[in-house]
């Protein structure tokens, strides 16, 4: 009796052990199985988010290609930001798209190269290249300090929405309406115009071996200044960029996707 009870009760601790084996086997397979899962859905997020950015990425270097940038000096990574910024900023409607016009400025380069470039997105042309000077207080050739104080004579980077044409002490002048919160976003009261100087030419670069600098202003050339602010005027997006590099909400890749791929046509 005790000798049959006891292989009763190794057969029944026998077939649980074979028990907790298949359910924690099934458990660990359907676990892995969640997990492979969720791990393939990820690479498939991944890949769309990859996917719109290869888009993007090729959309804008189609863009910078046919409008024969790299020639004219301005490079692949400030354009597509510039590019970027013109697509949020027309998802917001704070540019005029109609005119199909963007300014980029870029203060890495020294002062005596033509930093400054005006280019019609639609007939796929850039306008003017030219010299433009920075603030006195961010630098002497080359500008590395920025600021959106009152008084400090620096340039402020980011961008801008071209604003009101008027009359002022330095000739025809174009005040600019600064986009960035904290970065420019004093221009106006700091009355950061566009508008003409004799100090941003190549007979002061020759004297010098800079460009004049103003008090932040993008001051250009005086024989170029009616010409362009009649060019940029009438809300068209201006972007500078620079060494402070800063993250700026108008940077927003999806919004920018999403309005190449949306039938609202900005360009």
């Amino acid at each position: 009796m005790a000798k049959g009870f006891s292989k009763l009760m190794i057969k029944s601790f026998a077939y649980i052990i074979m028990l907790c084996f298949l359910v924690t086997n099934f458990a660990g397979i359907k676990a892995n199985s969640v997990k492979q899962s969720i791990l393939f859905n990820h690479t498939i997020v991944k890949s769309a988010n990859a996917s719109q950015v290869l888009a993007l990425d090729n959309y804008i270097n189609q863009f910078y290609i046919n409008c024969n940038l790299q020639a004219v000096g301005l490079s692949f990574s400030v354009f597509q930001k510039s590019m970027i910024g013109y697509f949020n900023l027309a998802n917001q409607n704070a540019i005029n798209t109609t005119k199909n016009i963007i300014t980029v400025i870029d203060f890495t380069k020294e002062s005596t190269f033509k930093r400054m470039w005006i280019i019609d997105l639609k007939a796929e042309k850039v306008l003017l290249n030219t010299l433009v000077a920075h603030g006195q207080g961010s630098g002497d050739n080359f500008a590395n300090q920025f600021s959106n104080i009152a008084d400090s004579h620096q340039s402020s980077l980011g961008f801008y929405v071209t604003d009101d044409v008027y009359i002022g002490k330095h000739g025809l002048s174009l005040k600019l309406q600064g986009l960035d919160d904290g970065v420019n976003s004093l221009a106006k009261s700091r009355s950061i115009v566009v508008h003409g100087a004799s100090y941003v030419s190549e007979s002061f670069i020759k004297s010098h071996g800079r460009l004049g600098r103003s008090h932040g202003c993008p001051a250009v050339p005086e024989e170029l200044n009616n010409k362009i602010i009649d060019l940029i005027k009438n809300k068209t997006m201006l972007y500078i960029n620079g060494t402070n590099q800063f993250v700026s909400k108008h940077l927003n890749q999806q919004i920018a996707n999403n309005m190449i791929l949306s039938s609202k046509k900005v360009i």
